[in-house]
This record gives C-alpha cells, structure tokens and sequence, in this order.
C-alpha cells in the first residue's frame, strides 16, 4: 500500500503585456478596477488585511501575504474546500511587463477546482487585459 500524494498542483498564467508595471499593478490592487476583471471584492494593498471576492458562485476568503508595490502581490485563496496561495509578479520589460500569476496548493483529489481554475484565469486575464487597455 502505498502513502497518499501531498503533491500539490499550481495554474500558472503568464503573458507579455504592452502596458507598465505601475499601470497593471492599478489594476491588481483598487478594488473598482479589481472588480472589473475579476470579482466584487474589499480588497486594500495592506499586509494581513483579510478580504472577501464575491461572485455568483460564492465567496473566497483571502488575506494579503505579500505586498511589494509594482512587483509583487500574494493573497490566500480559500473557496469551496481549496486552500491556495495566489501570487503575481510584475516584471519590467523592454516592451512593457511580464506578467505571472500562479496560484498554487490543488491537491490531487481537486482535479474539478484545478481545471476550473485553469480555465477561469484565463478568462481573468483577458478581462483584465480589457481593462489595462481602456484605463489610463
């Protein structure tokens, strides 16, 4: 018999986006814009602070881990027995930023939550870059 997997699986997205870091990081941290693109949400750039994102789905409870203005942001993602990490990076670029999210801790036996995810963040993303091309 053999032990259960702790492996844990994580959805990365990243693109290339013709915009700079500050102009994206806007978009990740005020909560009007955040809720364009992503979700209803009481979201404040602050260490520790706890927020809800709310959809038609339901709520996922966050709390802010990491906080490094125009680089990177971490938030916990808890929603429907998931306990993840979210994490973006900006990174400056010659034509603007890359951009990588990667929320990370699906367990094995979450393989409908990880497929969810995978596809969800894809829709976010081009939701937010539809923002990133209408704000200044």
């Amino acid at each position: 018999m053999s032990e259960p997997s702790t492996e844990t699986l994580s959805v990365i997205v990243e693109r290339e986006i013709p915009h700079p870091p500050e102009k994206i990081w806007r978009a990740l941290t005020q909560p009007h814009l955040v809720e364009e693109w992503l979700m209803k949400n009481d979201f404040k750039p602050v260490m520790n602070h706890r927020f809800n994102l709310r959809a038609d789905w339901g709520t996922v409870d966050c709390q802010v881990l990491a906080i490094e203005p125009n680089k990177t942001l971490s938030y916990t993602w808890g929603a429907l027995g998931l306990e993840s990490v979210v994490t973006w990076t900006l990174t400056p670029t010659r034509t603007g930023t890359h951009l990588r999210m990667q929320q990370s801790g699906f367990r094995p036996d979450q393989k409908q939550a990880y497929q969810g995810a995978k596809y969800g963040w894809q829709q976010f993303f081009a939701n937010l870059e539809q923002v990133l091309a209408r704000i200044d």
